[in-house]
């Protein structure tokens, strides 16, 4: 496990193939976890990856962007998304916003 990221109530590690975030994504972090994200997408060399949100605390549209940032990120350097795991409120934004297709099917056209 790699640490890319950590501050209070927030953090962003890195395991094996897989970004994982624990803790609250607000809007005044969003951009740093995102741009931290993105970094490790391009230095790690993966043909794919994982995405774990399932420890995020609250529902939160900047959780989303983080979300939209990696997969632009994945789309241009060609890594394939095998799964993305949102925590209960996550979720219950996604489908409200009804991104619930794209996130069962992150590899899928637009």
């Amino acid at each position: 496990m790699t640490v890319l990221l950590a501050q209070p109530n927030l953090s962003l590690t890195a395991q094996s193939h897989s970004l994982v975030i624990k803790g609250d994504v607000h809007v005044n972090a969003a951009a740093e976890v995102a741009a931290a994200g993105v970094k490790w997408l391009k230095k790690a060399a993966l043909t794919n990856v994982a995405f774990d949100f399932s420890g995020v605390t609250k529902a939160s549209s900047a959780a989303i962007s983080v979300l939209f940032e990696w997969l632009r990120a994945c789309h241009s350097q060609g890594i394939v998304v095998q799964s993305i795991a949102l925590s209960a409120p996550l979720e219950r934004l996604a489908s409200l916003a009804e991104l619930d297709a794209l996130i069962k099917s992150p590899n899928a056209e637009a």
